[in-house]
């Protein structure tokens, strides 16, 4: 077994930020020699690259794991290492996450209080202040496929949402513009799917869905609150279904979502759960899902919390 390691192991995505990732991070990585605190650097040079290094990183002793980037590189880090806990039956309590945040949306730090800015995030991290957080793991496909969430996911709105904005980042696209052009094209476009909900071990609910979303952490899409009840360690994953409704309706419905009051809604549901089984009810239904703002694969799919925590970085008020 590799001798554990007390110094960081920091993951770079040089590529997030819309490119301004070197701009932000040298002047951080400054910051942190000057603070004394040890560090080792590695950079990502392809997709899925941050999940390889962060699986590498604790096979090789490291417990302390920082990405650097946005949510997308919080995913694959997350996903790193919980499939290495997994597969060597390591305890994920004995890992410390934390990022750096140069991303666009930058999400899953709202839920800890952690600074936007770079250069105060990293005073943070010097003063190793951490809280616990619920690890969800997903399967799909059979039980072929597992990734584990971090944040939040979603079906049918945000997940095409998703598929239309990553599909436009990978052909060099990265204006603001192309979160705006994806909603406009997602709301006149979508069409329902049919799927059963089970909440640990009940049927929920079943019919015609325009969108879902489940996660532990509050916010998603630069700051809407569609799970507005999630702790993110209270053992329980939130859930919100937005069933068939007319687009006059569901724009009546938007700005509950901002506002952080989709649980006080008659025309969506909303409910929490240690286990959560999504099915397709018919063949066309099969939609595909996110997680953390990458696609992972089709229903049907089931998400379990974990009764074991891993720790984050997180700011004194939170």
């Amino acid at each position: 077994m590799a001798k554990i390691k007390d110094e960081w192991y920091i993951i770079v995505n040089p590529h997030a930020g819309s490119g301004k990732t070197m701009y932000k991070w040298i002047p951080a990585e400054n910051k942190l020699k000057e603070l004394g605190v040890p560090f080792h650097t590695v950079f990502t040079t392809h997709k899925h690259h941050a999940a390889e290094l962060a699986a590498t990183a604790a096979r090789t002793g490291y417990r302390k794991i920082m990405a650097v980037g946005g949510d997308g590189s919080i995913h694959e880090v997350f996903n790193g290492a919980m499939s290495w806990c997994e597969s060597t039956g390591t305890d994920p309590s004995e890992f410390y996450l934390a990022v750096t945040p140069i991303g666009s949306g930058n999400d899953w730090i709202k839920s800890y209080n952690v600074p936007s800015d770079t250069l105060d995030v990293i005073d943070v991290v010097a003063q190793d202040n951490f809280t616990k957080q619920d690890v969800v793991r997903i399967t799909s496909e059979g039980g072929e496929h597992v990734c584990y969430m971090a944040n939040i996911g979603g079906i049918g709105f945000d997940s095409h949402v998703c598929e239309r904005v990553n599909r436009q980042k990978e052909h060099g696209k990265r204006s603001e513009l192309i979160y705006v052009n994806a909603l406009r094209h997602t709301v006149f476009h979508l069409k329902p799917f049919r799927a059963k909900f089970i909440v640990d071990g009940e049927l929920f609910y079943a019919g015609k869905v325009l969108s879902v979303a489940l996660g532990t952490g509050r916010y998603s899409g630069g700051g809407m609150r569609q799970v507005c009840l999630a702790d993110p360690a209270d053992g329980l994953l939130d859930m919100m279904i937005v069933p068939r409704m007319s687009i006059a309706r569901v724009f009546k419905e938007v700005p509950r979502v901002f506002a952080g009051t989709t649980d006080k809604s008659e025309h969506i549901l909303y409910t929490k759960g240690k286990c959560i089984e999504i099915l397709p009810m018919d063949e066309h239904s099969a939609d595909i899902y996110e997680v953390d703002g990458e696609i992972e694969g089709k229903m049907p799919l089931k998400l379990e919390v974990l009764e074991r925590q891993v720790n984050v970085l997180c700011g004194k008020e939170s």
